[in-house]
């Protein structure tokens, strides 16, 4: 009797943690995805490292390259081009989230413009985004993410 509460309890709190991730809806996967975009366009790591976990093989692919591991990320990418590009507009539109227990997926197209600074040379891309979400004990955390885009047709 005693092993049928245990199973019981486990399955009953296994089922606590899937739905309070789900009771939170989409607001605070589209929080994340805007504190992303923010950081993005201001070259600002700090939603970067408030949102996505940290933990070894964590890569992140944009249009064909990619970084490993946060600090790379941040480092590498995300607060250079704060230097490297006089303005950057991003814009993730068409969002649309998806739930799996402790799993999320959201995708989204994309506009990225900007200006780099060393030449001149401005951009105008569009493109699809992707970016997978793990429920943890504070909440949604980024574990992925992949984004491509080319110049706009």
């Amino acid at each position: 009797m005693n092993k049928m509460r245990l199973i019981a309890a486990s399955l009953l709190l296994a089922g606590c943690v899937s739905n309070s991730a789900l009771v939170q809806g989409e607001k605070p996967i589209r929080d994340i995805i805007s504190a992303i975009e923010y950081g993005w366009e201001n070259g600002d790591g700090k939603p970067f490292s408030t949102h996505f976990l940290n933990y070894e093989g964590a890569r992140y692919f944009e249009s064909g390259g990619g970084n490993e591991g946060l600090e790379d990320l941040i480092v590498n990418h995300v607060e250079p081009e704060k230097e490297a590009l006089e303005y950057l507009e991003l814009n993730f539109s068409n969002v649309v989230i998806h739930f799996e227990k402790d799993f999320a997926w959201a995708t989204a197209d994309t506009e990225v413009k900007g200006k780099v600074r060393s030449s001149g040379r401005e951009f105008d891309n569009t493109g699809r985004q992707t970016f997978l979400f793990r429920w943890m004990d504070d909440g949604w955390m980024v574990v992925h993410t992949h984004s491509s885009s080319r110049a706009r047709r």
